[in-house]
């Protein structure tokens, strides 16, 4: 039994996921998702309470009890024996560089942390492009929404690029933002300019929490550009996987979405600079995949 920690926002739930689901399929047992981070509504400072979202997505997983979890994690007398009888793991991320020795950790383990590296679980990619397919419930809204059905067909019949701008948060939170930073004007524009060398007549779609900010800056002016409102996260994420190119923020949202398009020949932008802690950036080289251009 592998049982995953599940924490933080939509991406961070799915690099969780990820990880988890290898190491089930690598050792052929069941894999179970930890909501108690989440379920738990206890007053804390600089916390923003986040809520179980993979369960829009075809995913190959149960919810674990209470009695599972334990077994890893308390210290009574018959979880005790139980650890030594059956060589449980509780594993606890170290840093955010890959970490090999995890895939090799078993088939009794519990794990913590955030896991935010493809090389996790890129060989099973095809298994993750169909476990993280949206159930028929949320594709409905494809169809029966006239606005979000043209602009999935402007999608499909451009040379259509995602741009994200993750603000919430980031912006403000003060102690998130001066953890995680937003992506400059300058990151944006670069990443636009390096699209329009290399793609003849972009359409630029852009995605945000912040829709009015993004609207007073004014970001692309000199090319055909569409704002994504949806109201849903997972069909922002969605649309954004059916972009042809992508120019990501700081955010392991748009990193999914960018990951989840099937183009062969996309170009993904994403920052050099990830956190606005320089010491954390040091820890980001395994974060984005080595085709991915960082700017």
């Amino acid at each position: 039994m592998i049982i995953v920690k599940l924490r933080g926002g939509l991406g961070n739930q799915m690099f969780q996921y990820a990880l988890g689901r290898r190491l089930a399929l690598l050792n052929q047992v069941d894999l179970k998702l930890d909501l108690t981070e989440l379920l738990d509504r206890t007053p804390k400072a600089n916390v923003t309470f986040r809520d179980y979202e993979l369960g829009v997505f075809q995913i190959n997983s149960e919810i674990a009890k209470e009695k599972e979890v334990r077994l890893f994690y308390h210290n009574d007398i018959i979880s005790k024996i139980k650890r030594l009888i059956i060589s449980t793991k509780l594993l606890t991320e170290k840093s955010l560089n890959f970490d090999p020795n995890i895939l090799d950790s078993g088939n009794q383990v519990y794990l913590s942390g955030y896991w935010q590296c493809e090389k996790y679980f890129e060989p099973i990619r095809n298994v993750l492009l169909s476990d993280f397919t949206l159930r028929q419930s949320s594709l409905d809204k494809l169809t029966t929404d006239e606005r979000i059905r043209n602009i999935k067909n402007q999608i499909k019949t451009t040379s259509s690029v995602s741009v994200h701008f993750r603000r919430g948060d980031y912006v403000s939170d003060l102690v998130t933002n001066h953890f995680h930073g937003t992506c400059s004007m300058s990151y944006y524009q670069n990443a636009i300019e390096r699209i329009a060398v290399e793609i003849a007549n972009p359409h630029f779609f852009l995605f945000t929490d912040d829709p009015d900010w993004v609207i007073n800056q004014k970001i692309i002016e000199s090319f055909s550009t569409t704002l994504v409102l949806t109201s849903n996260m997972h069909l922002d994420m969605y649309l954004m996987s059916l972009c042809k190119h992508n120019i990501i923020a700081n955010s392991s949202f748009s990193w999914w979405g960018a990951w989840l398009n099937q183009n062969e020949k996309k170009l993904v932008i994403a920052p050099k600079k990830w956190f606005a802690d320089s010491n954390m950036n040091d820890q980001t080289i395994d974060l984005i995949p080595e085709k991915w251009i960082r700017i």
